[in-house]
């Protein structure tokens, strides 16, 4: 499926599947909180700020879906061509789609 480089041990592309998953897993996570903010949070918030704060997590996490498999992508390929792994772009995204998230909660508390 991947062309050029050698197949690398399995245990590293096993690894890296799993590291994909968890990265889906995230975007779920994302996108379940955006669809239960606006299902669920119309006595919590003016209506357009909830449907902007549940379309950002719904953003976020489809963001953080679509680029999972080009990262998987090219970690695989750095693994087969013994190259140094990328960096994870996504890390930003998620750190500031979680201070979002935690800024969120934060209001509701003090609400």
């Amino acid at each position: 499926m991947l062309p050029g480089g050698t197949e690398p041990d399995p245990r590293f592309t096993l690894a890296n599947e799993r590291t994909f998953l968890a990265w889906i897993r995230t975007a779920l996570a994302f996108i379940a909180a955006g669809v239960a903010l606006e299902a669920f949070g119309g006595d919590l918030f003016h209506d357009d700020i909830r449907l902007a704060a549940s379309l950002v997590a719904v953003v976020i996490g489809l963001i953080i879906a679509a680029t999972s498999l080009f990262r998987w992508r090219r970690v695989e390929s750095s693994l087969r061509h013994h190259t140094p792994l990328p960096w994870p772009a996504l890390l930003p995204l998620l750190a500031l789609g979680t201070a979002l998230a935690a800024g969120v909660v934060l209001g509701l508390v003090l609400a």
